[in-house]
């Protein structure tokens, strides 16, 4: 018994208990919550095993996934029916769930957010697996473009990273006021300040739209369709520094 509850105990830690089997290399049994649960004591250890089966239950699961949230967040999310506007019903945060990047990201694409861009060479590739976006770039190393080209290239890649580096600030901020008024909104003897927490919550929602705008607006090339984008973008901006 002694030999099995350390066993077990330091697979749990290692977090590999998941389908771990007998320790006899000839036999493959596997040890049950119920026989595990006997044998290992620590409250502590059980929890982390109990967590170890809650996750592995997930990544079996296709229609399941866990809150994206980067500031953590423990909630199970059910994909089948989760659009766009879709939100964790524990924090709030808004997923995509057709790509790996941590939240919603409209109006960029899924593709606009793992699409990369040599700013010297304008070499396309997947910013996930490196590989070159185009399968017809051949020479990764040999930068012939043009030096003009190359640094206009660079300076509207800087010139929209800053805009959308600063809304994304602008929302860090917007999600910190929400945060002020909403503990000055539970003193007792203050009237209800409801109205201004619905316009920072709206606030952070324009700010994130700016952001990725900035994003969709970088890898779109059509600049008849990209002039009435841009005037959406600016009135939007507009009304947001308004706010």
């Amino acid at each position: 018994q002694p030999c099995w509850s350390e066993y077990l105990t330091t697979r749990i830690e290692q977090n590999m208990v998941v389908n771990c089997t007998c320790p006899i290399s000839e036999c493959r049994a596997q040890p049950t919550t119920a026989f595990i649960c006997s044998l290992v004591s620590s409250e502590e250890i059980i929890a982390k095993y109990e967590k170890a089966l809650l996750r592995g239950y997930v990544e079996c699961c296709s229609n399941l996934t866990w809150c994206t949230n980067p500031h953590g967040c423990d909630q199970i999310l059910l994909k089948d029916g989760l659009g766009y506007g879709a939100a964790c019903s524990k924090c709030s945060w808004i997923s995509c769930f057709n790509c790996n990047f941590p939240e919603a990201h409209y109006p960029a694409s899924c593709s606009h957010m793992s699409h990369m861009t040599c700013a010297k060479c304008n070499h396309g590739f997947c910013w996930r697996c490196l590989k070159p976006w185009r399968p017809t770039h051949k020479d990764y190393y040999n930068c012939s473009a043009l030096v003009s080209k190359a640094a206009w290239q660079e300076k509207r890649f800087q010139d929209y990273n800053e805009r959308c580096t600063f809304h994304h600030h602008a929302r860090e901020f917007a999600m910190s006021l929400r945060n002020r008024v909403s503990s000055i909104n539970e003193m007792p003897k203050i009237r209800t300040l409801t109205f201004v927490l619905d316009a920072c919550k709206v606030l952070e929602q324009a700010r994130k739209v700016l952001a990725y705008s900035c994003v969709y607006s970088y890898y779109n090339q059509d600049t008849e369709s990209m002039d009435i984008v841009e005037q959406q973008i600016e009135s939007l901006e507009l009304h947001t520094n308004a706010l």
